[in-house]
Parts: C-alpha cells; structure tokens; sequence
C-alpha cells in the first residue's frame, strides 16, 4: 500500500473528565469508519494535561484502553493519542497506538516539560518507537519532545529510513504556537519524513489558552494540510511513492552525522 489516509482530529478537552472525553470523540471517531486509516488525537485526550497524575492515571487494562480497542475496531483504522497510565510507582505520559485487530504499542513521553514540573510527576521513557503499519513506518512522539530534534532524527539503515510518518501529540499552548509550527516544519525537512501535529483547543483547568494549529507537513516543509484554529477532523492522504521520490532527488540523508543516544 503506498497510500496513508490519516485523520488529525483537533477539539478542546473536558478537564479531568475521562468518560465525557471519550464520548466527545467517539462521536467524531464513528463517521469516519472506512474513510481513514488512521486517526491522531490530543496528548492526554481524556483529561487535559493535569500535572496530578494519581486520580486520572490508569493501568493498562483500564477504561481508556478499552475504548481505544473498541473504537479502533469500529473505525477499521489504527488510532493514537497519549494518557497518564500508572504502572508500579511510577506515572506514564504515555502514547498508545492501538491498531483495528487490538494489537497495540506504546511510547512514554521522553522529555518531560519542566517549565510545567511534568519531571516531578511523571518518569520518562527512554526507547523510541516505529510502528510498522499498513506498509508505513510510524514514529509517535509527545509535545515537548518535539524542541530535541536528536531524538526525532530520522535513521537511515540497509536502504530504507527509520521511518515514514512522524507524530506528535501535543498540549501546546498557544503563546508558543510559533514555536509549534516551526518546529513541526523543520522535524519534516530535516527528516525528509511527512511530520503530523495534533494539538488541542479551549481553555484547560490551569487557565492555559491553546490555539491548536494542528498540521501535517510534507518532507518539503510545504503545510498538506492545517486545522488552524478550528475543531474538526482534518483528514488527508499521503502518497509514500511521492515520499520516496523526494528522498531519491534530494538524499540529504547520505550525508547525515552518525551519533548515539545515551542515558
């Protein structure tokens, strides 16, 4: 398959309110059955980015995982977001990719944003993720590991790249949203890759505004298409064979430094 249909959906959040989250966005999820095949949402989509993990975090068999399994189904495409999972002692900013057969994988936030003291709440992760899926290459990220441009570099290995798609969930809010776009469209060109960010709007229950911006960047850095400041589901398709071609004329990646990650 050289064609990726995928949904960003950008909507404001009910704070700390799971089950009105996850009814809110299954009535967005159910028209798109046979349309998309996959569908991004918010970091933390079912609560808002609360920095008190303990009464919204759940465990990996809970309600949220659920829900994601069933609507995952329903749609017929894979759908992914981040929530606050706990496991041991320790609490998750964690983004799940559930697929329609209900295989799923996870990626735990790595940078944790200080200026909010995710870093005293949360523990980081410290592995990245591709996901193959459907003949693409996914690489799911959160929020604030979008400023490390290191840890979203794009591998080049045995004649194919790390990966085709990369993600980013975000609560981003909106005084930096020039940040957020810039970004986003630099990760793109530098990584030759198709780059997806999917912010929230509204208000949150720290009083933090958000514009949402959500957009998908080609490998050019040329916007595909962009949310601006309105709810929906934004949905496009992407071509790998055009992918391919770009890397083909302009393999910036045969020249890239070779560097390890430690710690």
């Amino acid at each position: 398959m050289s064609n990726l249909t995928v949904t960003l959906i950008q909507q404001d959040l009910h704070w700390l309110d799971a089950m009105a989250n996850h009814k809110h966005f299954e009535a967005l999820i159910t028209p798109l059955k046979g349309k998309t095949d996959l569908i991004i949402l918010p970091e933390m989509f079912n609560t808002g980015f609360s920095m008190e993990p303990a009464p919204v975090a759940e465990d990996m068999d809970g309600p949220t995982m659920q829900w994601l399994s069933e609507q995952a189904n329903r749609a017929d495409a894979a759908i992914t977001g981040s929530f606050t999972i706990q496991q041991g002692e320790h609490f998750y900013n964690r983004m799940v990719f559930m697929q329609p057969d209900g295989k799923f994988s996870y990626y735990d936030k790595r940078h944790l944003f200080r200026m909010g003291n995710e870093h005293h709440r949360y523990q980081g992760g410290g592995e990245r993720l591709i996901v193959e899926y459907r003949g693409w290459r996914i690489c799911p990220m959160v929020c604030y590991d979008l400023r490390f441009p290191v840890w979203s570099r794009n591998g080049y290995h045995d004649g194919h790249h790390d990966y085709d798609l990369l993600i980013f969930v975000a609560n981003w809010p909106e005084p930096r949203r020039q940040h957020w776009l810039s970004l986003l469209k630099a990760r793109a060109i530098e990584n030759l890759s198709y780059v997806a960010g999917v912010n929230r709007l509204g208000t949150d229950g720290n009083n933090l505004d958000y514009s949402g911006d959500s957009t998908l960047f080609d490998a050019w850095g040329e916007v595909v298409t962009k949310a601006d400041s309105e709810a929906g589901s934004f949905t496009q398709t992407l071509d790998l064979d055009a992918l391919k071609k770009v890397r083909k004329q302009f393999p910036a990646h045969l020249d890239a430094d070779k560097f390890e990650i430690k710690g």
